[in-house]
């Protein structure tokens, strides 16, 4: 099976060259870490203290270890602990949260000489894989050399499903190798089970996205950055945050606030688009329609000019936080509270952050990525779904107009946050019952 998989990989990797190539050269992307993923040349670790290897693919995921890690260093705090990531923002993520106390580098692409060499240097004693990382070469590697392997927030969409089911086999025979499955939900926990994941290792703990969210609305990072945008809540301004957003989802926010301003002056705009690439394509939006604008990572305000604004428009800029890893702590700003890639085909961004703070909670009809926890908001009435730039206008008015029906919807969703607490402990708790504790002689071999 190895090298078979390897030569799908390399027919796969030979046909999206292209691609990476010019993202390489033209957008600038994929130049570091070649070596980490390509040779498995991983940092070698050389202590014989147990080590656990956590993998979170992305800056989603990275945030959700936060939790697990404080509580797995507080109760093992003789164990080492190595986390790796796929991407480059998950991979910054990961060294400004951990860096400066673990190993933190990349992930091995799944060829079996990168998988093997990177676990021979690691010497991990377990692996933890976050929510479904289901890679053959490395799974299979990792079991021969006696390395116990568990996963937690496991979820599996129903999209994925579809797609697991065709290669069942592939997928029971790996699910089998782990010593600990954790999932979301029962959904995913019964999605699993037809996969082929053992019953007696497959368990439902919850999800730990839900764990650490922040709720505190004037902690000292939500205070820096209601500082830096100059927003004044005691003066009566509201705030309405479009984040997590695609194209043309920024356009949007802009066309609701712009249309509102005449009526409700004292509404500030934030928008957060959700990848560094478009952050100077966001500005330039700002700018076509002549709107002042404050960058996160920039200092003043920016004019461009255009002299048929009015003078509200030209006194409140637009504000723009075009920084990484500063979102949480952002929608602790916001009252009215929209969540991007839900207009269009992404399938909706994480949700539970806005609502934690009990901001009115607003999202376009696509949110696949997260459907049960939009069925559960909507089943309490702590979230509002809008089709349409006119639908979002409609209700960013109607919520401002009515600060009542915002306050209870506000409410309610961070109510239901509250009450999903729990998961990271339950997780840990099942980690701690796996055998982890020295290297196994077949991986030290």
């Amino acid at each position: 099976m190895p090298w078979l998989l390897n030569l799908i990989y390399g027919v796969l990797l030979l046909a999206v060259s292209p691609v990476l190539l010019y993202r390489r050269f033209v957008l600038g992307k994929y130049r570091d870490g070649w070596a980490q993923k390509f040779l498995g040349r991983l940092p070698e670790r050389d202590s014989p203290r147990p080590c656990v290897w956590l993998h979170a693919v992305s800056v989603g995921e990275v945030l959700q270890l936060r939790q697990v890690m404080r509580q797995l260093v507080a109760q093992r705090p003789d164990w080492e602990f190595v986390i790796t990531t796929t991407t480059r923002t998950g991979l910054d993520m990961a060294i400004k949260e951990f860096g400066e106390r673990h190993t933190v580098c990349y992930f091995p692409l799944d060829f079996s000489w990168s998988v093997r060499n990177a676990l021979k240097r690691i010497k991990p004693s377990a692996v933890v894989l976050v929510e479904l990382e289901l890679w053959p070469n490395f799974i299979l590697a990792a079991n021969d050399l006696g390395i116990a392997l568990a996963l937690i927030n496991g979820r599996v969409s129903e999209k994925s499903f579809r797609g697991y089911r065709r290669i069942r086999p592939l997928l029971s025979r790996l699910l089998n190798r782990f010593s600990l499955i954790a999932a979301q939900n029962e959904e995913y926990a019964e999605r699993l089970r037809q996969l082929g994941a053992p019953l007696e290792r497959l368990h439902v703990t919850g999800s730990i996205k839900f764990d650490g969210v922040q709720s505190e609305r004037f902690n000292s990072k939500t205070n820096e950055l209601r500082d830096f945008f100059g927003i004044h809540p005691e003066d009566g301004e509201q705030v309405f945050i479009a984040g997590s957003t695609q194209a043309p989802e920024e356009q949007l926010a802009l066309d609701t606030w712009q249309q509102l301003r005449a009526e409700f002056p004292k509404l500030r705009l934030i928008l957060v688009p959700r990848h560094r690439e478009r952050f100077d394509e966001v500005a330039a939006l700002v700018a076509s329609r002549g709107l002042p604008l404050i960058q996160r990572s920039q200092s003043g305000v920016r004019h461009f000019g255009i002299s048929e604004l009015s003078e509200m428009e030209l006194r409140d800029p637009v504000l723009l936080l075009d920084t990484l890893g500063e979102l949480t702590a952002c929608w602790g700003l916001a009252d009215i509270a929209f969540v991007g890639g839900s207009l269009t085909q992404r399938g909706g961004q994480n949700m539970l952050e806005p609502a934690a703070y009990g901001a009115a909670l607003l999202f376009g009809p696509n949110t696949w990525n997260f459907r049960d926890i939009v069925e559960q908001l909507l089943a309490r009435d702590a979230a509002r779904v809008v089709r349409s730039g006119a639908e979002l206008t409609i209700a960013v008015r109607e919520l401002l107009t009515d600060r009542g029906v915002a306050a209870e919807l506000g409410g309610k969703a961070q109510m239901f946050v509250s009450s999903q607490q729990g998961a990271t402990a339950r997780s840990i708790a099942l980690l701690l019952q796996m055998p982890i504790g020295q290297p196994s002689l077949r991986n030290a071999a």
